[in-house]
């Protein structure tokens, strides 16, 4: 069937297709995030009513609500009572119009079979002993998990029945040619999958070509290290930031930049710095204050990164489990210029044992990360991909994570309702809006290692926010978990920690 385009305008900007398998929702908003990027919406520039949109595109008015009530989250149109939907006046005409001839040179030139350089794989002699550094403390995985553990899913919610009859279909049906040596790259029907699956969830661009399939999101960050940075290289992180991630460039021997935070996200640093070779990012929800970047930083971001030749690495490790809106879309749906690797990890949303994740590299990066992944592990294991793949073509995956998403939001609005009681009136907490942990900021003059360590002795692990900074932070705070615990469960660990908070408070003379 031939894409239906509607007759008026700005609706003349939106390419709908009855016959795609992407939702009609999710085929409005792209087009208009389209328009926007592109300067073909102004800033300020009016979105018709959904009545009007409805009508001129043969949807249902709800359809056309869904569209604008993920750009508005995305940040890219506001609603105005009483007066309608606007293209969000924060989007600078600057972020959407420089760069663009640069980017369009790009495209030609690649269309033509001349793909940007790609480096080679690289080594370092630095001391991998440093990449520990950053994980000494708040890190301990402890087994089996107690509250208030980061990273856990719910392990008991999870289809086992299910997972386990794919697993011996897949072992019956095509075992011996599973357990040979395969592509650097992956099993090409997880690919597939993966790529059909960011595609029409996160707003990413990519074939299964571009996706490479790694043992975790860990190592795929390890092999963009492999393949990006050279010993003094600048790499951005945010500040604070994934402890493990930052460990990672630090044992590739990269002069690590820290770079703070403000209410949109990465705070970029003025012009005229040094030039990053690397920007690593968590925009869609920041780990851990759960900031998600706003959609004139990521321009501004993506600008940035085109004009210092920076290479952009998106870490996307929860961001399914979003309560407020849908999923918002990834920065590398964005990006033009082939500047962004996506990273992806099955260790959220499934189970960590599965140690499986995945990359998205541009086109020309993609031999580099196959030459790496070669000398690294070699392969992921055949037959767990071959699960995984039809774990997700027959629709298990989007089912689980549904579920997961309800089991979260109850599990999370009973920590949010417990926590005032039982925690102290002087605690608070960052966005909650998404993820899978909240950020519980400590009263003035509390020390959150100091409570750390004495909930710890009680049976808590509540990580302190100071050990995922590099530079002190102005206030105390701890990771709380809370998506692999049931509320009964969560309310006893509050109990604990707040007597921990409690006793570490500052005596008052």
């Amino acid at each position: 069937m031939s894409p239906r385009t509607a007759s008026s305008v700005p609706t003349t900007l939106v390419q709908l297709d009855p016959g795609a398998a992407t939702p009609a929702y999710r085929q409005i908003g792209d087009s208009l995030r389209e328009a926007i990027v592109a300067g073909r919406l102004a800033a300020g520039a009016p979105i018709p009513g959904t009545r009007l949109l409805a009508s001129d595109l043969g949807v249902s008015r709800n359809t056309v609500n869904a569209a604008l009530a993920q750009l508005r989250a995305e940040g890219y149109v506001v609603a105005r009572p009483r007066a309608g939907t606007f293209v969000n006046g924060r989007l600078p005409d600057a972020l959407l119009t420089v760069g663009a001839p640069r980017l369009r040179e790009r495209r030609t030139d690649r269309a033509a079979g001349q793909p940007p350089r790609s480096p080679a794989p690289r080594r370092s002699n630095r001391s991998l002993a440093l990449a520990a550094l950053p994980l000494a403390a708040g890190r301990s995985l402890v087994q089996p998990a107690r509250p208030f553990q980061t990273g856990v899913p719910a392990l008991a919610a999870f289809p086992w029945a299910t997972w386990a009859r794919l697993l011996g279909q897949c072992t019956r049906r095509s075992g011996a040619a599973l357990s040979g040596y395969g592509s650097v790259l992956g099993h090409l029907p997880l690919r597939e999958a993966i790529a059909a699956h960011v595609s029409a969830a996160r707003g990413a661009r990519c074939a299964a070509g571009q996706v490479l399939v790694t043992t975790g999101a860990q190592q795929a960050l390890d092999l963009v290290s492999r393949v990006l940075v050279d010993p003094d290289d600048a790499v951005w992180v945010e500040d604070p930031g994934y402890p493990a991630a930052r460990g990672v460039f630090v044992g590739a021997g990269a002069r690590v930049v820290p770079v703070g935070l403000d209410a949109e996200g990465l705070r970029l640093p003025r012009p005229g710095a040094a030039a990053p070779r690397v920007i690593y990012v968590t925009p869609s929800r920041q780990y851990p204050t759960g900031v998600t970047m706003s959609a004139a930083r990521r321009l501004a971001l993506l600008q940035r990164a085109d004009a210092d030749a920076a290479w952009i690495v998106e870490d996307d490790y929860d961001s399914e489990f979003r309560y407020a809106s849908r999923p918002l879309s990834c920065l590398q749906g964005l990006d033009e210029g082939g500047r962004v690797i996506y990273v992806g990890t099955f260790s959220k949303t499934l189970f960590p044992g599965l140690r499986l994740g995945y990359l998205i590299v541009p086109d020309g990066l993609v031999d580099a990360f196959g030459e790496a992944r070669a000398v690294s592990d070699r392969q992921p294991p055949g037959i767990e991909q071959a699960a995984l793949a039809e774990f997700i073509r027959l629709g298990h995956f989007a089912r689980h994570v549904r579920r997961m998403r309800a089991l979260y939001e109850e599990r999370r609005d009973a920590l949010l309702e417990a926590a005032p009681g039982l925690l102290g009136d002087g605690v608070t907490f960052g966005d909650t809006a998404a993820g899978m942990l909240a950020l519980a900021w400590l009263p003035e003059g509390v020390d959150d290692r100091a409570v750390w360590e004495k909930a710890l002795a009680a049976g808590v692990e509540a990580p302190p926010l100071s050990s995922y900074c590099i530079r002190p932070p102005a206030r105390g705070g701890l990771l709380l978990g809370y998506a692999g615990y049931p509320p009964e469960a969560l309310r006893g660990a509050l109990r604990r920690l707040g007597a921990a908070i409690r006793a570490c408070a500052p005596r008052r003379t």
